[in-house]
């Protein structure tokens, strides 16, 4: 109870303490000289009395002396009581730390010596901060000395090479003088010190524009030694050109050797173009001359063989291929050129001899009317340009295309020729005509067929349209030869005959899909279409033309007006079944007489036995309408399945 009123008592306490420290304050005060403070005075006795009052009121407020008044409990007995218990803690808590002086002592003494080797430390760490800063200053010196000495080094390194170069270049080494003026130009060691002394030279001219003064001491020395060689390389390059020149000479072996030793010539662009051209313009002469004279005596040669224009050609402008890709290859190599210089440079080489090519080609145009033999050599040069266009050879195009100028104008005037003279044919004049096919008809379909077959390599539309004309005017010389036949079934023999034997002639060298193909696909397939009519009105007119009639009425609904045909009906049910036989029969040997290709004529029996029994079925439906449902005759008639069993009879086996 001592315990839990002590925070009250202290409050007690404390008001009471405040009370009389104000009272000894209010009396210092009262010993001060009077002071007129009016409105601002503090120090009345009633506003001590206030503070008193407040301080009193706060100490009721609390819970504790709330308890203490509510329970009436004697504030003074009470007081002392928590005195009496304040002094009895004092003595228990000096005891205590008399109790605990030794370890209190014991424990300053471990402070004092905590705080002793502290301090020892914080020297330590003092001069240790010291010695790293004088470190940190020496590698801050050390680091200027390094960046110093670094570009130091870098500065003697550069100076050091160009010097070095300098040197070097500057010294003509004993070596380099025996090689050039004693080794042969074949030698290995010749191509490599002729490298050095180029270098020597170029840095020579280098330095000569910057007017260094050594370079006065090595250039005699290096213009005797260009000058010799300039001169042993010249003797090399002119021996092996003049070598060309021997009858029956391979050149191109020496022209592989002048590839090895390339350098030379640009040794010799670089330090004397005087000879350097003297060099060119020898090497053109030369090889133009060995061209020209190869080709034009192989050319002779092979027109003696008496082979078709055709092989010749070819045999011409492959060798001028090959020998053309080589000579540009080489040409650009050797000579170090490339686009227009290079091919100048070829044409300077090759023109004499494509001229000569040209001039015998519009020769034999002038008086060519074989238009397959010039077909044959367009399509040779459309094939040689694919292949110089796919190695990247552009040496020949030009020539290309004057040839192509000269063969493709010839060609289209012979096939106008051609076509004017179809045109111009007049039928009377060719003697006795039969439904056979035409020789005529037979040349135009092995012409279109070869051109049609050559043109698949490379196809041309200009081809197509020209082929296209003359397909239109052998139609109307076939039409106009037909016209001569009396009768239409001869003139369907004669249009169906030459049709198929065109066609079969075009299918062996043509794609199925091509405009000429399908082109008389359509008309054989009509023509055919119309004959078949045509074989089966003279026995099977009368049903033929009785089941279109009705098919018609019974479209309109007027049926109705067949209704009194009982006896033509009867007369048709009849005549069918007792002829059928014979006339399917006399049909058959008819019309494999009529024409020459059995196979066709197969097939155009197969097509009429199959009109016939679609025409018999028609009739078989128009009787079983309820118009002539109740007419006798109709069980007369053949049963449709045996029908055609008994026509695959007549069915010829080619």
């Amino acid at each position: 109870m001592a315990e839990a009123l002590l925070p009250g008592a202290v409050r007690l306490s404390s008001g009471a303490d405040s009370a009389a420290y104000l009272h000894d304050e209010k009396s210092d005060f009262d010993a001060a000289p009077a002071l007129n403070l009016g409105d601002l005075d503090i120090t009345t006795d009633e506003f001590i009395l206030d503070e008193v009052d407040i301080h009193i009121q706060a100490n009721l407020e609390d819970d504790l002396v709330k308890e203490a008044l509510r329970t009436g409990v004697d504030l003074r007995q009470y007081s002392k009581q928590v005195e009496t218990e304040l002094q009895r803690i004092e003595q228990a808590s000096i005891k205590d730390y008399i109790k605990e002086s030794q370890n209190i002592a014991s424990l300053h003494n471990q402070i004092t010596a905590c705080d002793s080797i502290l301090e020892r430390m914080e020297g330590m760490l003092s001069s240790f901060q010291s010695d790293l800063s004088s470190i940190s200053s020496e590698i801050q010196t050390l680091q200027q000395q390094s960046v110093s000495m670094n570009l130091r080094l870098k500065n003697r390194q550069a100076v050091r090479s160009q010097l070095s170069q300098l040197v070097d270049e500057l010294v003509v080494p004993s070596t380099m003088i025996s090689v050039i003026l004693d080794s042969p130009v074949t030698e290995q060691e010749f191509l490599e010190q002729l490298h050095e002394l180029n270098s020597k030279i170029n840095y020579a001219k280098e330095l000569s524009f910057k007017e260094t003064l050594a370079c006065s001491d090595i250039q005699d020395i290096v213009d005797r030694l260009k000058i010799k060689a300039v001169s042993k390389i010249r003797e090399f390059i002119l021996q092996k050109i003049y070598s060309f020149r021997k009858p029956m000479t391979n050149y191109q072996i020496p022209q592989n050797t002048l590839l090895k030793y390339r350098f030379f010539y640009q040794f010799l662009l670089a330090n004397e173009r005087t000879v350097a051209k003297e060099v060119r313009d020898e090497y053109v002469d030369t090889m133009s001359k060995i061209y020209f004279s190869y080709f034009k005596s192989y050319s002779g040669r092979l027109l003696k063989v008496q082979y078709p224009y055709e092989t010749l050609f070819r045999s011409q402008h492959y060798a001028l291929l090959d020998n053309g890709c080589r000579e540009f290859l080489f040409l650009s190599d050797f000579f170090m050129v490339a686009g227009n210089s290079a091919l100048d440079l070829f044409n300077s080489i090759m023109g004499k001899t494509l001229s000569m090519f040209l001039k015998n080609l519009s020769t034999y145009l002038s008086d060519c009317y074989d238009s397959i033999a010039v077909f044959l050599c367009i399509h040779i040069i459309l094939r040689f340009r694919a292949i110089t266009v796919k190695r990247n050879i552009p040496a020949l195009d030009k020539y290309w295309e004057a040839v192509l100028e000269l063969l493709w104008p010839r060609f289209e005037l012979i096939l106008e020729m051609n076509i004017q003279s179809i045109r111009n044919t007049d039928p009377q004049k060719l003697g006795v005509l039969d439904t056979r096919p035409h020789y005529i008809t037979r040349r135009y379909a092995e012409f279109s067929s070869a051109v049609v077959s050559i043109n698949q390599t490379f196809p041309n539309e200009r081809t197509h349209t020209l082929l296209g004309q003359l397909q239109v005017e052998v139609e109307n010389f076939v039409l106009k030869m037909a016209a001569e036949f009396p009768s239409r079934r001869d003139q369907l023999i004669f249009l169906i005959n030459n049709y198929d034997m065109m066609l079969g002639v075009l299918m062996e060298r043509a794609a199925d899909d091509s405009k000429e193909v399908e082109g008389f696909q359509q008309l054989l397939l009509a023509r055919t279409q119309e004959f078949i009519e045509e074989i089966l009105s003279p026995p099977f007119g009368g049903m033929i033309a009785f089941v279109k009639e009705s098919e018609a009425l019974i479209e309109k609904g007027q049926l109705d007006k067949l209704r009194n045909d009982e006896a033509r009906i009867t007369q048709l049910v009849r005549g069918f079944s007792s002829t059928w036989k014979q006339s399917v029969e006399a049909l058959s040997q008819d019309v494999m007489r009529s024409f020459t290709n059995f196979k066709n004529g197969t097939s155009i029996i197969q097509g009429a036995l199959t009109q016939l029994i679609q025409y018999y079925h028609g009739f078989h439906k128009v009787l079983s309408q309820p118009t002539f449902r109740s007419l006798a005759v109709r069980s007369e008639l053949i049963n449709l399945h045996h029908l055609m069993v008994e026509v695959k009879k007549h069915k010829p086996n080619f």
